[in-house]
Protein backbone atom coordinates (compact mmCIF):
# COMPACT_ATOMS: atom_id res chain seq x y z
CA UNK A 1 0.00 0.00 0.00
CA UNK A 2 1.37 3.45 -1.20
CA UNK A 3 2.02 6.07 1.58
CA UNK A 4 -1.08 8.32 0.29
CA UNK A 5 -3.15 5.23 0.48
CA UNK A 6 -2.01 4.29 3.82
CA UNK A 7 -2.76 8.11 5.37
CA UNK A 8 -6.38 8.12 3.53
CA UNK A 9 -6.87 4.42 5.64
CA UNK A 10 -5.54 5.82 8.82
CA UNK A 11 -8.08 9.06 8.44
CA UNK A 12 -11.08 6.90 7.97
CA UNK A 13 -10.37 4.54 11.02
CA UNK A 14 -9.46 7.78 13.17
CA UNK A 15 -13.06 9.12 11.93
CA UNK A 16 -15.01 5.71 12.45
CA UNK A 17 -12.97 5.24 15.62
CA UNK A 18 -14.34 8.91 16.62
CA UNK A 19 -17.95 8.27 15.47
CA UNK A 20 -18.12 5.11 17.69
CA UNK A 21 -16.79 6.23 21.02
CA UNK A 22 -19.34 9.46 20.14
CA UNK A 23 -21.99 7.18 19.47
CA UNK A 24 -21.24 4.71 22.48
CA UNK A 25 -20.86 7.91 24.38
CA UNK A 26 -18.40 5.78 26.81
CA UNK A 27 -16.00 9.14 27.58
CA UNK A 28 -17.70 12.10 29.54
CA UNK A 29 -16.96 15.33 29.11
CA UNK A 30 -15.79 18.10 31.72
CA UNK A 31 -13.54 18.64 34.65
CA UNK A 32 -9.97 20.08 34.82
CA UNK A 33 -7.02 18.02 34.99
CA UNK A 34 -4.89 19.17 37.89
CA UNK A 35 -1.33 17.69 36.83
CA UNK A 36 1.73 18.92 38.68
CA UNK A 37 4.53 20.46 36.33
CA UNK A 38 8.72 19.66 37.92
CA UNK A 39 9.83 22.97 36.69
CA UNK A 40 8.98 26.85 35.44
CA UNK A 41 9.87 26.76 31.70
CA UNK A 42 11.92 30.04 30.50
CA UNK A 43 9.14 30.56 27.87
CA UNK A 44 6.49 29.35 26.35
CA UNK A 45 7.45 29.03 22.94
CA UNK A 46 7.36 25.76 21.34
CA UNK A 47 9.73 26.61 18.38
CA UNK A 48 12.39 28.32 20.56
CA UNK A 49 11.95 25.99 24.28
CA UNK A 50 14.51 22.50 24.45
CA UNK A 51 12.14 21.51 27.15
CA UNK A 52 9.22 19.44 27.67
CA UNK A 53 8.26 21.33 30.25
CA UNK A 54 7.45 23.98 27.88
CA UNK A 55 6.93 22.33 25.02
CA UNK A 56 4.44 19.57 26.89
CA UNK A 57 1.97 22.46 28.33
CA UNK A 58 1.73 24.16 25.05
CA UNK A 59 1.47 20.84 23.04
CA UNK A 60 -2.10 21.07 23.40
CA UNK A 61 -2.67 24.18 22.62
CA UNK A 62 -0.37 23.76 19.34
CA UNK A 63 -0.81 21.74 15.94
CA UNK A 64 1.05 19.88 13.61
CA UNK A 65 0.88 19.57 10.26
CA UNK A 66 1.64 15.86 10.99
CA UNK A 67 1.31 14.12 14.62
CA UNK A 68 2.29 11.10 15.91
CA UNK A 69 -0.53 8.73 16.71
CA UNK A 70 -1.34 9.59 20.52
CA UNK A 71 -2.48 6.11 21.55
CA UNK A 72 0.39 4.47 20.17
CA UNK A 73 3.30 3.30 22.37
CA UNK A 74 6.26 4.48 19.69
CA UNK A 75 6.87 7.09 17.08
CA UNK A 76 7.37 5.66 13.95
CA UNK A 77 6.87 6.72 10.55
CA UNK A 78 3.90 4.12 10.48
CA UNK A 79 2.09 5.58 13.28
CA UNK A 80 2.12 9.36 11.95
CA UNK A 81 -1.94 10.61 11.85
CA UNK A 82 -2.90 13.68 10.09
CA UNK A 83 -3.56 16.68 12.15
CA UNK A 84 -3.64 20.21 10.27
CA UNK A 85 -2.40 18.21 6.82
CA UNK A 86 -4.99 15.85 5.76
CA UNK A 87 -2.47 13.51 4.67
CA UNK A 88 1.56 13.64 2.45
CA UNK A 89 2.52 12.10 -0.52
CA UNK A 90 6.16 11.92 -2.02
CA UNK A 91 7.11 12.99 -5.60
CA UNK A 92 8.54 10.33 -7.55
CA UNK A 93 12.45 11.93 -6.98
CA UNK A 94 11.90 11.25 -2.87
CA UNK A 95 12.55 14.62 -2.45
CA UNK A 96 9.11 16.48 -2.94
CA UNK A 97 6.42 16.48 -0.23
CA UNK A 98 3.23 17.46 -0.85
CA UNK A 99 0.19 17.79 2.01
CA UNK A 100 -2.89 18.94 1.45
CA UNK A 101 -4.31 21.21 4.54
CA UNK A 102 -7.43 21.27 6.05
CA UNK A 103 -9.88 23.74 5.90
CA UNK A 104 -12.27 25.63 7.91
CA UNK A 105 -9.46 25.61 10.63
CA UNK A 106 -9.34 28.72 12.76
CA UNK A 107 -6.83 30.22 15.07
CA UNK A 108 -7.74 31.02 18.78
CA UNK A 109 -8.30 34.60 18.35
CA UNK A 110 -10.76 33.67 15.32
CA UNK A 111 -8.10 34.23 12.67
CA UNK A 112 -8.63 31.09 9.56
CA UNK A 113 -5.52 29.26 9.36
CA UNK A 114 -4.12 28.94 5.64
CA UNK A 115 -0.99 27.94 3.96
CA UNK A 116 0.39 31.26 4.18
CA UNK A 117 0.84 30.43 7.76
CA UNK A 118 2.99 27.04 7.19
CA UNK A 119 5.05 29.57 4.78
CA UNK A 120 6.03 31.88 8.18
CA UNK A 121 6.41 29.26 10.52
CA UNK A 122 9.10 27.70 8.26
CA UNK A 123 10.46 31.01 7.42
CA UNK A 124 10.98 31.11 11.38
CA UNK A 125 12.69 27.96 11.94
CA UNK A 126 14.59 27.91 8.38
CA UNK A 127 15.67 31.79 9.55
CA UNK A 128 14.83 32.80 5.76
CA UNK A 129 12.02 35.59 6.60
CA UNK A 130 11.77 39.06 8.45
CA UNK A 131 10.58 37.67 12.01
CA UNK A 132 12.86 35.63 13.64
CA UNK A 133 13.29 33.36 16.58
CA UNK A 134 15.30 34.34 19.92
CA UNK A 135 16.94 30.52 19.93
CA UNK A 136 17.00 28.10 17.06
CA UNK A 137 17.42 24.72 18.63
CA UNK A 138 16.12 22.75 15.58
CA UNK A 139 17.05 24.70 12.52
CA UNK A 140 19.70 22.00 11.45
CA UNK A 141 16.02 19.74 10.95
CA UNK A 142 15.63 21.66 8.11
CA UNK A 143 18.57 22.62 6.12
CA UNK A 144 17.33 19.80 3.62
CA UNK A 145 14.67 22.38 2.59
CA UNK A 146 15.39 23.95 -0.42
CA UNK A 147 12.22 25.66 -0.67
CA UNK A 148 8.46 25.86 0.11
CA UNK A 149 5.94 26.19 -1.65
CA UNK A 150 1.97 26.80 -1.80
CA UNK A 151 -0.82 25.69 -4.33
CA UNK A 152 -3.19 28.18 -3.17
CA UNK A 153 -4.31 28.45 0.40
CA UNK A 154 -4.36 24.95 1.29
CA UNK A 155 -1.43 23.22 -0.08
CA UNK A 156 1.99 23.29 0.61
CA UNK A 157 5.07 21.20 -0.56
CA UNK A 158 8.26 21.20 1.03
CA UNK A 159 10.99 20.78 -1.92
CA UNK A 160 14.16 18.83 -0.46
CA UNK A 161 17.50 18.71 -1.93
CA UNK A 162 18.46 15.44 -1.77
CA UNK A 163 15.65 12.19 -0.19
CA UNK A 164 14.98 11.90 3.08
CA UNK A 165 12.44 9.36 3.86
CA UNK A 166 12.22 10.30 7.99
CA UNK A 167 11.44 13.72 7.13
CA UNK A 168 7.47 13.78 7.40
CA UNK A 169 8.95 12.11 11.90
CA UNK A 170 10.64 15.52 11.72
CA UNK A 171 6.78 17.18 11.07
CA UNK A 172 5.15 15.19 13.50
CA UNK A 173 7.28 15.90 16.75
CA UNK A 174 5.77 17.84 19.27
CA UNK A 175 8.43 20.82 18.90
CA UNK A 176 7.26 21.21 15.61
CA UNK A 177 3.96 22.99 15.65
CA UNK A 178 2.54 25.81 12.99
CA UNK A 179 2.87 29.28 14.22
CA UNK A 180 0.49 31.92 13.14
CA UNK A 181 1.65 34.08 10.10
CA UNK A 182 0.01 37.40 12.17
CA UNK A 183 1.43 36.78 15.65
CA UNK A 184 4.96 38.16 16.47
CA UNK A 185 7.19 34.93 17.37
CA UNK A 186 8.02 37.83 20.52
CA UNK A 187 4.60 37.36 21.78
CA UNK A 188 4.37 33.74 21.23
CA UNK A 189 6.97 33.63 24.01
CA UNK A 190 4.16 34.78 26.55
CA UNK A 191 0.78 34.54 25.13
CA UNK A 192 0.52 31.74 22.76
CA UNK A 193 -1.96 30.89 19.79
CA UNK A 194 -2.85 27.95 18.44
CA UNK A 195 -5.17 25.95 16.74
CA UNK A 196 -5.02 22.86 19.05
CA UNK A 197 -7.89 21.44 21.54
CA UNK A 198 -6.95 23.49 24.46
CA UNK A 199 -6.51 27.46 24.66
CA UNK A 200 -3.39 29.25 26.52
CA UNK A 201 -5.29 31.23 30.01
CA UNK A 202 -2.17 32.17 31.42
CA UNK A 203 1.24 31.42 32.96
CA UNK A 204 2.62 32.41 36.39
CA UNK A 205 6.07 31.94 37.39
CA UNK A 206 6.97 29.12 39.65
CA UNK A 207 2.99 28.90 40.08
CA UNK A 208 0.86 27.40 37.59
CA UNK A 209 0.53 27.15 33.38
CA UNK A 210 -3.10 26.89 32.52
CA UNK A 211 -5.32 26.13 29.23
CA UNK A 212 -8.87 25.59 28.97
CA UNK A 213 -10.86 23.61 26.51
CA UNK A 214 -11.24 25.43 23.17
CA UNK A 215 -15.08 25.31 22.06
CA UNK A 216 -13.93 26.16 17.94
CA UNK A 217 -11.62 22.98 17.96
CA UNK A 218 -11.41 21.21 14.26
CA UNK A 219 -12.46 17.79 15.81
CA UNK A 220 -15.75 19.00 17.58
CA UNK A 221 -15.81 15.70 20.24
CA UNK A 222 -12.38 16.88 21.51
CA UNK A 223 -11.49 17.11 23.86
CA UNK A 224 -13.37 16.28 26.78
CA UNK A 225 -11.57 17.97 29.20
CA UNK A 226 -13.04 21.30 30.15
CA UNK A 227 -8.98 22.36 30.89
CA UNK A 228 -5.16 21.23 32.26
CA UNK A 229 -4.05 23.45 35.61
CA UNK A 230 -0.08 22.30 35.10
CA UNK A 231 0.54 23.13 38.85
CA UNK A 232 4.12 23.78 39.07
CA UNK A 233 5.92 22.38 41.92
CA UNK A 234 9.47 21.64 41.34
CA UNK A 235 10.08 19.15 44.66
CA UNK A 236 9.56 16.07 43.63
CA UNK A 237 8.75 14.27 47.43
CA UNK A 238 5.91 17.43 47.31
CA UNK A 239 4.57 16.51 44.40
CA UNK A 240 3.88 12.65 45.27
CA UNK A 241 2.62 13.71 48.55
CA UNK A 242 0.13 16.15 46.46
CA UNK A 243 -0.87 13.12 44.39
CA UNK A 244 -1.50 10.54 47.35
CA UNK A 245 -3.12 13.16 49.07
CA UNK A 246 -5.80 13.79 46.06
CA UNK A 247 -4.53 17.02 44.86
CA UNK A 248 -2.96 15.83 41.66
CA UNK A 249 -4.99 13.96 39.62
CA UNK A 250 -1.77 12.77 37.41
CA UNK A 251 1.28 13.53 37.63
CA UNK A 252 3.62 14.62 34.68
CA UNK A 253 4.37 11.64 32.53
CA UNK A 254 7.69 9.92 33.27
CA UNK A 255 9.33 12.09 35.67
CA UNK A 256 8.47 9.92 39.26
CA UNK A 257 11.33 8.25 40.56
CA UNK A 258 10.68 4.20 40.99
CA UNK A 259 11.64 5.51 44.97
CA UNK A 260 8.58 7.58 44.85
CA UNK A 261 6.61 5.33 42.34
CA UNK A 262 6.73 2.41 45.33
CA UNK A 263 6.30 5.03 47.75
CA UNK A 264 2.67 6.37 45.72
CA UNK A 265 1.94 2.57 45.40
CA UNK A 266 2.37 1.93 48.81
CA UNK A 267 -0.03 4.53 50.47
CA UNK A 268 -2.30 4.69 47.42
CA UNK A 269 -2.97 1.19 46.28
CA UNK A 270 -5.37 2.03 43.45
CA UNK A 271 -3.53 4.52 41.88
CA UNK A 272 -2.25 3.71 38.56
CA UNK A 273 1.42 3.61 38.17
CA UNK A 274 4.05 2.84 35.01
CA UNK A 275 7.39 2.36 34.97
CA UNK A 276 9.09 2.58 31.69
CA UNK A 277 11.67 4.50 29.51
CA UNK A 278 11.67 8.54 29.99
CA UNK A 279 10.65 8.97 26.31
CA UNK A 280 14.42 8.25 25.17
CA UNK A 281 15.81 10.80 27.47
CA UNK A 282 19.41 10.19 28.22
CA UNK A 283 22.12 11.48 30.66
CA UNK A 284 25.56 12.68 29.28
CA UNK A 285 28.68 14.77 29.63
CA UNK A 286 29.44 17.44 27.31
CA UNK A 287 32.77 19.53 27.77
CA UNK A 288 33.40 22.57 26.07
CA UNK A 289 36.40 21.25 23.43
CA UNK A 290 37.74 24.76 22.93
CA UNK A 291 38.46 25.57 26.41
CA UNK A 292 40.99 24.28 28.53
CA UNK A 293 41.63 21.40 29.77
CA UNK A 294 38.81 19.71 27.53
CA UNK A 295 40.56 21.04 24.25
CA UNK A 296 42.91 18.06 25.21
CA UNK A 297 41.35 14.81 23.68
CA UNK A 298 43.59 13.15 26.23
CA UNK A 299 41.68 14.57 28.94
CA UNK A 300 38.52 13.98 28.00
CA UNK A 301 39.74 10.52 27.25
CA UNK A 302 40.84 9.96 30.83
CA UNK A 303 37.45 11.18 32.02
CA UNK A 304 35.45 8.82 29.67
CA UNK A 305 37.22 5.75 30.86
CA UNK A 306 36.58 6.55 34.11
CA UNK A 307 32.98 6.18 33.96
CA UNK A 308 31.03 3.39 35.73
CA UNK A 309 27.32 3.35 33.66
CA UNK A 310 26.17 0.77 36.04
CA UNK A 311 26.88 2.58 38.69
CA UNK A 312 24.49 5.67 37.43
CA UNK A 313 21.58 2.75 36.58
CA UNK A 314 21.59 1.40 40.06
CA UNK A 315 22.10 4.77 42.78
CA UNK A 316 19.77 7.31 39.89
CA UNK A 317 17.28 4.89 38.86
CA UNK A 318 17.31 2.15 41.49
CA UNK A 319 18.43 -0.44 38.79
CA UNK A 320 15.37 0.60 36.39
CA UNK A 321 17.57 2.17 33.85
CA UNK A 322 19.76 1.17 30.40
CA UNK A 323 22.78 1.58 29.58
CA UNK A 324 23.16 2.83 25.85
CA UNK A 325 24.86 5.05 23.44
CA UNK A 326 24.00 7.82 21.46
CA UNK A 327 21.09 6.10 20.15
CA UNK A 328 18.22 5.31 22.59
CA UNK A 329 18.63 0.73 22.82
CA UNK A 330 16.24 -1.38 22.71
CA UNK A 331 12.59 -2.11 23.61
CA UNK A 332 12.14 1.65 24.06
CA UNK A 333 14.22 2.26 21.49
CA UNK A 334 13.81 1.77 17.70
CA UNK A 335 17.41 2.13 16.45
CA UNK A 336 20.09 1.52 19.13
CA UNK A 337 22.81 -0.76 19.30
CA UNK A 338 22.35 -4.52 20.65
CA UNK A 339 23.70 -4.80 24.01
CA UNK A 340 26.17 -7.20 22.44
CA UNK A 341 27.50 -5.18 19.95
CA UNK A 342 27.45 -2.11 22.99
CA UNK A 343 29.95 -3.78 25.42
CA UNK A 344 32.81 -4.17 22.59
CA UNK A 345 32.77 -0.19 22.92
CA UNK A 346 35.30 1.43 24.80
CA UNK A 347 34.15 2.68 28.13
CA UNK A 348 31.45 0.26 28.26
CA UNK A 349 32.83 -3.32 29.05
CA UNK A 350 32.58 -4.48 32.99
CA UNK A 351 36.15 -3.99 33.83
CA UNK A 352 36.06 0.05 35.15
CA UNK A 353 39.02 -1.23 37.66
CA UNK A 354 40.74 -1.63 34.96
CA UNK A 355 39.93 1.15 32.89
CA UNK A 356 40.36 3.48 35.70
CA UNK A 357 44.10 2.48 36.19
CA UNK A 358 44.19 3.50 32.29
CA UNK A 359 42.54 6.81 33.20
CA UNK A 360 44.81 7.83 36.08
CA UNK A 361 47.87 6.47 33.86
CA UNK A 362 46.94 9.13 31.39
CA UNK A 363 46.65 11.92 33.47
CA UNK A 364 49.97 11.20 35.55
CA UNK A 365 51.37 11.80 32.12
CA UNK A 366 49.90 15.26 31.86
CA UNK A 367 50.90 15.97 34.90
CA UNK A 368 48.18 15.56 37.27
CA UNK A 369 48.40 12.65 40.38
CA UNK A 370 46.84 13.23 43.89
CA UNK A 371 48.82 16.11 45.10
CA UNK A 372 47.80 17.96 41.79
CA UNK A 373 44.00 17.90 41.09
CA UNK A 374 42.67 19.00 37.62
CA UNK A 375 40.48 21.71 39.19
CA UNK A 376 36.93 22.16 37.11
CA UNK A 377 33.65 23.24 36.79
CA UNK A 378 30.65 21.13 36.70
CA UNK A 379 27.89 22.93 35.06
CA UNK A 380 24.18 21.54 35.55
CA UNK A 381 20.58 22.20 35.69
CA UNK A 382 19.04 23.01 39.47
CA UNK A 383 16.86 20.13 39.23
CA UNK A 384 17.26 16.94 41.07
CA UNK A 385 16.92 14.21 38.23
CA UNK A 386 19.98 16.88 37.33
CA UNK A 387 21.88 17.06 40.29
CA UNK A 388 21.90 13.61 41.37
CA UNK A 389 23.98 12.16 38.14
CA UNK A 390 26.00 15.38 38.81
CA UNK A 391 26.75 14.45 41.94
CA UNK A 392 27.98 10.69 40.66
CA UNK A 393 29.65 12.01 38.19
CA UNK A 394 32.07 14.19 40.68
CA UNK A 395 32.15 11.09 42.64
CA UNK A 396 33.66 9.19 40.06
CA UNK A 397 35.98 11.64 38.25
CA UNK A 398 37.96 11.48 42.18
CA UNK A 399 38.90 8.15 41.02
CA UNK A 400 41.03 9.92 38.28
CA UNK A 401 42.88 13.04 39.66
CA UNK A 402 39.89 15.78 38.79
CA UNK A 403 38.55 17.92 41.53
CA UNK A 404 35.07 19.07 40.22
CA UNK A 405 32.91 22.05 41.55
CA UNK A 406 29.03 21.23 40.98
CA UNK A 407 27.41 25.07 39.66
CA UNK A 408 23.42 24.24 39.67
CA UNK A 409 21.74 27.02 36.96
CA UNK A 410 18.00 27.77 36.68
CA UNK A 411 15.97 26.61 33.82
CA UNK A 412 15.80 30.19 32.55
CA UNK A 413 19.39 30.76 32.13
CA UNK A 414 20.46 27.29 31.86
CA UNK A 415 20.08 26.62 28.33
CA UNK A 416 20.87 30.02 27.07
CA UNK A 417 24.11 29.83 28.99
CA UNK A 418 25.02 26.01 26.79
CA UNK A 419 24.19 28.43 23.66
CA UNK A 420 26.85 30.67 24.41
CA UNK A 421 29.14 27.72 25.40
CA UNK A 422 29.20 29.41 28.73
CA UNK A 423 30.29 26.30 30.44
CA UNK A 424 33.31 23.79 30.68
CA UNK A 425 31.84 20.86 31.69
CA UNK A 426 28.27 19.91 32.14
CA UNK A 427 25.91 17.26 33.10
CA UNK A 428 22.59 17.21 30.65
CA UNK A 429 20.14 15.62 29.39
CA UNK A 430 19.10 15.39 25.58
CA UNK A 431 16.12 13.06 24.07
CA UNK A 432 17.54 10.05 21.48
CA UNK A 433 14.78 10.20 19.02
CA UNK A 434 12.11 8.85 18.09
CA UNK A 435 14.00 9.53 14.87
CA UNK A 436 17.71 9.45 14.26
CA UNK A 437 17.62 12.39 12.41
CA UNK A 438 15.90 14.29 15.13
CA UNK A 439 19.09 14.20 17.11
CA UNK A 440 21.91 13.43 14.76
CA UNK A 441 21.35 16.51 13.03
CA UNK A 442 21.02 19.30 16.02
CA UNK A 443 23.41 17.07 18.64
CA UNK A 444 26.16 15.56 16.78
CA UNK A 445 26.50 17.61 13.40
CA UNK A 446 29.01 20.06 12.82
CA UNK A 447 27.18 23.87 13.40
CA UNK A 448 24.25 21.50 15.23
CA UNK A 449 22.18 24.32 16.84
CA UNK A 450 22.51 22.04 20.04
CA UNK A 451 25.47 21.08 19.56
CA UNK A 452 27.05 22.98 22.71
CA UNK A 453 29.80 21.44 22.98
CA UNK A 454 30.74 21.90 19.13
CA UNK A 455 31.71 18.56 18.21
CA UNK A 456 33.02 18.77 14.55
CA UNK A 457 33.83 15.34 12.45
CA UNK A 458 33.24 15.52 8.86
CA UNK A 459 33.48 11.61 8.90
CA UNK A 460 30.20 11.67 11.23
CA UNK A 461 28.59 14.17 8.88
CA UNK A 462 28.85 12.48 5.80
CA UNK A 463 27.43 9.32 7.42
CA UNK A 464 24.66 11.32 9.24
CA UNK A 465 23.63 12.06 5.81
CA UNK A 466 24.14 9.00 4.72
CA UNK A 467 21.78 7.08 7.24
CA UNK A 468 19.17 10.09 6.26
CA UNK A 469 18.88 8.92 2.74
CA UNK A 470 18.57 5.56 3.47
CA UNK A 471 15.13 4.06 3.02
CA UNK A 472 15.75 0.39 3.80
CA UNK A 473 15.68 -0.03 7.61
CA UNK A 474 18.63 -3.07 8.23
CA UNK A 475 20.74 -0.80 6.33
CA UNK A 476 20.60 2.48 8.08
CA UNK A 477 20.66 0.35 11.22
CA UNK A 478 24.03 -0.51 10.41
CA UNK A 479 25.48 2.56 9.09
CA UNK A 480 24.08 4.14 12.53
CA UNK A 481 25.59 2.11 14.63
CA UNK A 482 28.38 2.99 12.65
CA UNK A 483 27.99 6.23 14.22
CA UNK A 484 27.39 5.25 17.18
CA UNK A 485 30.76 3.37 17.15
CA UNK A 486 32.80 6.71 16.13
CA UNK A 487 31.13 8.81 18.28
CA UNK A 488 32.16 6.95 21.31
CA UNK A 489 35.39 6.28 20.37
CA UNK A 490 35.95 10.37 19.73
CA UNK A 491 34.47 10.80 23.22
CA UNK A 492 31.83 12.57 21.70
CA UNK A 493 29.03 13.67 24.83
CA UNK A 494 29.47 10.65 26.63
CA UNK A 495 26.14 8.83 27.20
CA UNK A 496 25.58 7.95 31.09
CA UNK A 497 22.53 5.76 31.00
CA UNK A 498 18.84 6.43 30.31
CA UNK A 499 16.35 7.01 32.13
CA UNK A 500 13.18 4.44 33.74
CA UNK A 501 11.14 6.28 35.18
CA UNK A 502 7.38 6.79 36.38
CA UNK A 503 4.04 7.81 35.11
CA UNK A 504 1.35 7.77 37.75
CA UNK A 505 -2.83 9.04 37.57
CA UNK A 506 -6.17 8.17 39.22
CA UNK A 507 -7.98 5.71 38.90
CA UNK A 508 -10.70 7.86 36.88
CA UNK A 509 -8.63 9.51 34.84
CA UNK A 510 -9.01 7.91 31.63
CA UNK A 511 -7.54 7.53 27.72
CA UNK A 512 -3.78 8.23 29.37
CA UNK A 513 -0.72 6.96 26.91
CA UNK A 514 2.89 6.86 28.12
CA UNK A 515 5.52 7.13 24.87
CA UNK A 516 7.96 5.20 25.19
CA UNK A 517 10.93 6.70 22.31
CA UNK A 518 9.51 10.44 22.86
CA UNK A 519 9.48 12.87 26.10
CA UNK A 520 8.21 15.52 23.40
CA UNK A 521 5.51 14.02 21.28
CA UNK A 522 2.62 12.80 23.42
CA UNK A 523 1.14 15.67 25.48
CA UNK A 524 -1.77 16.83 23.19
CA UNK A 525 -4.33 15.04 26.27
CA UNK A 526 -7.50 15.38 24.12
CA UNK A 527 -8.18 11.77 24.36
CA UNK A 528 -7.96 12.21 28.06
CA UNK A 529 -11.22 11.92 30.48
CA UNK A 530 -12.59 11.77 33.66
CA UNK A 531 -15.01 9.13 35.07
CA UNK A 532 -16.10 11.14 38.16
Amino acid sequence: MGIAARFLAAALLIGCGLLATTQAGAQKRGGVLQMNLPDSPGGLSSLEEATQFAVGPMMGVMSNLLIFDQQARHNSLETIVPDLATGYSWGDDGKALTLPLRQGVRWHDGKPFTAKDVLCTWDLLRETGTDRLRINPRKAWYDNVERISANGDFEVTFHLKRPQPAFPMLLAAGVSPVYPCHVPAREMRTKPIGTGPFKFVEYKVNQIIRVVRNPDYWKPERPYLDGIDYVIVSDPATSALAFVAGKFDMTFPQTVSAEMVRNIQGQKPDAICEMNSWGGLNTHLMFNRETPPFDNPEVRRAMSLSLDRQAYVDIVTDGKGDVGGALQPPPGGLWGMPEAMRRELPGYDSNVAGRREEARRIMRGLGYGPDNRLKVKLTTRNLNFYRTPAVVTMDQLKEVYFDVEMEAVETATYFPRLARKEFTLGVNLQTSGPDPDTILLSFYSCGGAQNYDRYCNKEIDALIHQQSMESDKDKRRQVLWEIERKLVEDNARPILFYFRNGSCWQPYVKGVNVMLNSAFSGHRREDIWLDR
